[in-house]
């Protein structure tokens, strides 16, 4: 027993001392929030610097130089890159980085108030001094450390670009293999050559995206150059995340320096920086990917890189690497078994290897839900479950459209759906463990019926008088379902099926000579189902009331009336509606039978006038109509009013709006030289009157008319024009307009008014047409006016009138 105790203890203390030996430097990765333990320096290239020498206990920011930018950051929280749009804090393959450090920003020396080049970029760097624990120099003590960067391009030659580099040093010299450096690759053809000032050089495109680069989408402003105002370029190009190992077992024992550096291109112009994070595990090459795989699936494996390194990769029998291979990350199938998984990685300072063991799952097989089913709308309660599936339910999901699907927080192979009022389709989302894929099981649909509703009986109510002889056609609307049966009875109390079964929503009652209940019984889907609302036919033992009228239809011209007869047989009352004029119209009550009345109607356009009979007793009133078609107005036009003197021929030209009023009639006929056409010829000698009143009529052939006037003055001189001598524009329709009387005129030239200082205040050529006293929307003054009319006679003689009136307010 002591033995065993000793030999454990040996076992422990040597374990012990391997784990001593593997332990990473204390906040390597920045885990405690700080700079902790790194020495740092912001400056400008070739000087001059401001150091800030470790332990830098607590110190999480350093400014860039002597500007208020940070020009070391140390991150906790992640964020978004601005240009990259990569997470700030990495996660590389399943490995989940906690810290990183942002070395730079996007100062350049005009931050500094430069507007040359001068005094050159900005640089930044942190250093770590690794004391590498003693041990066998076979036993690998590594460092792993991803980055990200982003570079402006500064169209310089190579050695004078944004970069960043990560450089290890001994005492004596730097370790080349794990130094590298980072920077936008150019064709070297800049103007000056290699000197500082070259400015130019094209950006090797291609070369730049082979090393990982991509141009980012978010312009920057510029100032390169002599540039005060700026310029908007995409030159900006970014890098993600990216891991690299080095290995420092042969240096057991010594110290060694870690540098990580951000600068900016050496004439100062155009920025860089860079993001860094480090692994907190240094016992050599790590794996990284999925421990538990999918068969049949495609993953990830990866190694962090080496630089210049060859890579060897072994998959368990029956997986397939698809890319990769020689890389520091390989693409492949899962096979149907587990086994191991080995990376070996080798450059000229490290020989590394790494093997994790692989376990598989078969791949999920969402299944499908048992199963369709039909249910009734309201309170229901369908059990659901999960069937011939590989893997477990994650959550259970509904559509009512089969598009648009909602989530169920349900974990279970079994879901109850409950208390559904629309058709849906219930699926759940399956995985076989998180190495496999989530698949969707094939929908159960379960089919909602709506509840059954009988409806109601259009009409509902039905009064039958004795001698009517209404059958009343029953409808069911408002329903819900399909009708099973109708039901009837004769006291509403004890109900009737229809035998055979009557499904029709309508039914056709016969003569009715008692009174009847009716209803019909409706069925949605599986719902219950549902009886209607009653309709009643109602029958009275008392005669209908009855009539006859004469005539059914009438036709009366324009402004006639007709006669309207009628005879009651049977009934108690009438009455006239009241829509159209009616002498004698009204109500009353019969006082014997048979009772005749008439009336006579005098509607403007065609109309229904009802005559309404009552029998008391009997709900129901006989309603007869007579209907008059009543013509359209006969409208006729005789012109205006003119004036002519004697032995001037005078057209008349009579119009009418129906081309059926062709029959015409002038009175009286004196002058005339025809008085049957619209259009006769007036002539008048000295005999003639002062003026004649014409009255034109047009008559259709059914005999509808429609009459006109027109007024003749006849003066007894020659051509001449009449002016009245004033005028009252009182707007109370009596000598409100004043224009000039033309006698034996055939056309107006003009008629003109002017106030007392010669301002032209009215002016037409229209006869018939005069000033009513208003001049720009004002009414003038009591004043006198000077009016000119001039005008061409029936024979082509011109005549000119001039002089004056007073207008009176």
């Amino acid at each position: 027993m002591k033995k065993y105790l000793l030999s454990f203890a040996a076992v422990l203390i040597a374990a012990s001392g391997f784990s001593q030996l593997q332990t990473c430097p204390t906040n390597i990765n920045f885990g405690t929030g700080d700079l902790s333990f790194w020495s740092a320096t912001t400056g400008l290239m070739g000087g001059p610097t401001q150091s800030y020498p470790a332990p830098n206990v607590g110190l999480t920011t350093i400014p860039e130089y002597s500007i208020g930018n940070t020009g070391v950051q140390v991150i906790t929280s992640p964020g978004t890159d601005p240009f990259g749009f990569f997470s700030t804090i990495p996660t590389i393959n399943g490995y989940a980085y906690n810290y990183s450090i942002m070395l730079g920003s996007t100062a350049t020396s005009r931050t500094l108030g430069q507007t040359g080049r001068n005094p050159g970029g900005f640089t930044r760097a942190i250093t770590y001094i690794i004391n590498v624990p003693p041990g066998s120099t076979t036993d690998p003590y590594t460092m792993t450390y991803a980055y990200a960067m982003v570079l402006e391009n500064g169209t310089h030659n190579s050695n004078e670009q944004p970069l960043f580099k990560a450089t290890l040093t001994t005492h004596d010299s730097i370790i080349t293999c794990a130094s590298p450096g980072y920077y936008l690759p150019t064709f070297n053809n800049a103007a000056g050559g290699n000197g500082g000032s070259g400015t130019g050089a094209t950006l090797d495109s291609a070369g730049a995206k082979a090393n990982g680069f991509s141009n980012s989408p978010v312009p920057f402003m510029n100032f390169s150059g002599n540039n005060t105002n700026g310029t908007l370029l995409y030159d900006v190009w970014t890098k993600g995340w990216t891991e690299v190992t080095f290995d420092l077992s042969p240096y057991r024992g010594q110290q060694v320096n870690l540098t990580f550096e951000s600068d900016n291109c050496r004439p100062g112009a155009h920025f860089a920086y860079a993001y860094v994070a480090l692994r907190n595990t240094c016992a050599g090459l790590e794996i990284s990917g999925k421990q538990i795989a999918c068969t049949n699936t495609t993953v990830e494996y990866s190694v962090p890189a080496l630089a210049g390194a060859t890579y060897d990769w072994t998959v368990p029998t029956g997986w397939t690497i698809n890319s990769g291979a020689n890389s520091n990350i390989i693409n492949v199938t899962v096979g149907a078994n587990g086994g191991k998984v080995t990376s070996h990685e080798v450059n000229g300072c490290a020989d590394l290897r790494d093997t994790i063991d692989i376990t598989t799952k078969p791949p999920t097989v969402a299944g499908r839900i048992m199963s369709d089913t039909t249910i009734c709308s309201g309170i229901n309660n369908v059990p659901l479950s999960a069937v011939d599936k590989v893997g477990g339910v994650l959550k259970w999901i509904s559509s009512t459209d089969g598009i648009t699907w909602n989530e169920i927080a349900v974990a279970n192979d079994k879901y109850s759906a409950q208390n559904l009022t629309a058709s849906a389709r219930y699926a759940a989302l399956v995985q076989n463990g998180p190495a496999c894929t989530i698949d969707t099981s094939t929908a159960a649909f379960i089919t909602v019926d709506p509840k059954s509703d009988g409806g109601k009986i259009s009409p509902d109510l039905t009064n039958v008088c004795l001698n009517e002889t209404t059958q009343p056609l029953l409808s069911l609307i408002n329903n819900i379902g399909a009708v099973l049966n109708w039901q009837s009875s004769l006291n509403n109390i004890g109900w009737g099926s229809f035998s055979p079964a009557y499904q029709n929503p309508t039914y056709q009652s016969g003569p009715v000579s008692q009174t009847m209940y009716y209803r019909a019984i409706v069925k949605s889907g599986v719902c219950p189902p549902d009886t209607s609302d009653v309709a009643t036919i109602r029958f009275y033992n008392v005669p209908a009331p009855a009539a006859t009228i004469d005539p059914v239809n009438s036709s009366i011209c324009y402004g006639k009336s007709a006669v309207l007869n009628a005879t009651i047989t049977t009934g108690t009352n009438y009455a006239w509606s009241i829509n159209v004029p009616l002498s004698p119209g009204g109500s009353g009550v019969v006082p014997s039978l048979p009772y005749s009345l008439s009336t006579t109607a005098s509607p403007k356009a065609t109309s229904n006038v009802v005559l309404s009979v009552t029998n008391a007793g009997c709900p129901n009133a006989l309603k007869d109509t007579f209907h008059i078609d009543v013509t359209n107005p006969i409208i006729v036009s005789a012109g205006n009013d003119t004036a002519v003197v004697i032995n001037q021929p005078l057209q008349f030209n009579a119009t009418v709006n129906d081309p059926n009023a062709n029959r015409w009639t002038w009175e009286p006929p004196a002058g005339l030289n025809t008085s049957n056409i619209p259009n006769p010829v007036g002539l008048y000698n000295e005999g003639a009157p002062a003026a004649i009143t014409y009255v034109v009529t047009a008559e259709t052939a059914i005999g509808c008319t429609g009459s006109d006037t027109i007024t003749v003055k006849i003066f007894k001189t020659e051509a001449s024009i009449f002016m009245p001598s004033g005028f009252t524009p009182n707007h109370d329709g009596r000598n409100d307009v004043i224009r000039p009387i033309l006698a034996g005129v055939k056309q107006l030239i003009y008629f003109r008014v002017y106030n007392r200082w010669g301002q032209l205040v009215f002016s037409t050529s229209e006869v018939n047409k005069g000033w009513d006293g208003n001049l720009g929307g004002s009414e003038q003054s009591s004043q006198n006016f000077v009016y000119m009319v001039q005008a061409i006679d029936y024979t082509g003689k011109v005549i000119v009138k001039r002089g004056s009136f007073v207008l009176v307010r």
